[in-house]
């Protein structure tokens, strides 16, 4: 991100792709704890993209035992992509905030529209590399990576007639440690770059951002960060859906903000699963506030 480019925040209050309800307040919150007032102080113009664009789809009960609520989460992401898409169109930065991470499906439709060489890090404890066939749950917010890659349910692949079809070769988890076997098994076949809490905690996170970005941006046209909150560690951030022990700590996640906005390599974000239902008061909402504050540039000196 840098402040010489309008940022639009897009919030998405959708959680029909996960197993718990809740993560449709995390926009609410995010916003509540300040993110545009913090992205101003940075010198930010910042345009609040209204609700009002996304469809209501409270009456779609199309759904299936391996993907649930899909017809809720197509028609969402479906409207993400064409906003994501349009926003990048008028020459500004597209933050979107979820919701789950199946408005995953969505973003990255949306920002490879128009930047064909599309870099991906993917800042997650899970790796979201599911297809009906392979996942365990039928939750769609664990099936969105994969279906960017074009793998999965041929509606999901396509979403908004977009077909972004990421290049594995320039897609890059961080901070997973919560891996289906499934989504191991295609971690290796398709040779995704896959930066553990292993290798965090043995060559330290200055290393793995250093190599994510490497990665991530070698000959593309633009990187889409992808922050899912259970990254960080639930005792710095409790307030999310599906929580794993062992994650990124405070600073490992500021870091990480910081190097990519240092790398100058990020042309669109998502930061998803704030589920105030769960949280701490606001706790995991400001954390958030804060993540995004350093992809923009804030540091301590």
């Amino acid at each position: 991100m840098n402040n010489q480019l309008p940022v639009s925040i897009l919030p998405v209050p959708f959680d029909w792709g996960a197993g718990r309800r809740g993560a449709a307040a995390g926009p609410e919150a995010v916003l509540h704890a300040g993110v545009i007032r913090r992205l101003q102080q940075l010198g930010y113009r910042v345009q609040l993209r209204s609700e009002d664009c996304l469809p209501n789809t409270s009456a779609d009960r199309r759904t299936a035992m391996q993907l649930k609520h899909w017809g809720r989460v197509l028609t969402i992401n479906e409207a993400i992509a064409q906003e994501v898409r349009s926003i990048a169109a008028e020459g500004l930065f597209p933050l979107t905030i979820g919701g789950d991470h199946s408005i995953a499906l969505g973003t990255i439709a949306g920002a490879a529209a128009s930047r064909k060489r599309l870099g991906v890090i993917w800042i997650d404890a899970h790796g979201d590399l599911n297809t009906p066939e392979t996942t365990p749950s039928g939750n769609i917010h664990g099936m969105s990576l994969a279906a960017a890659i074009g793998l999965g349910d041929s509606r999901f692949t396509g979403i908004g007639g977009y077909s972004p079809k990421l290049a594995p070769e320039r897609i890059v988890l961080v901070g997973a440690r919560e891996l289906d076997d499934g989504e191991k098994k295609r971690i290796r076949e398709l040779n995704i770059t896959c930066f553990t809490m292993h290798e965090i905690d043995r060559y330290g996170m200055g290393h793995v951002m250093e190599e994510a970005i490497r990665i991530a941006s070698a000959d593309a046209d633009g990187v889409h960060v992808s922050f899912d909150i259970d990254s960080v560690d639930p005792g710095e951030a409790p307030g999310t859906g599906t929580p794993v022990r062992g994650g990124l700590n405070y600073r490992e996640a500021h870091l990480a903000m910081e190097m990519l906005h240092e790398a100058g390599v990020v042309t669109s974000a998502d930061v998803v699963e704030v589920n105030p239902l769960l949280d701490n008061g606001q706790r995991t909402a400001r954390l958030a506030v804060e993540l995004i504050a350093s992809l923009a540039g804030e540091r301590i000196l």
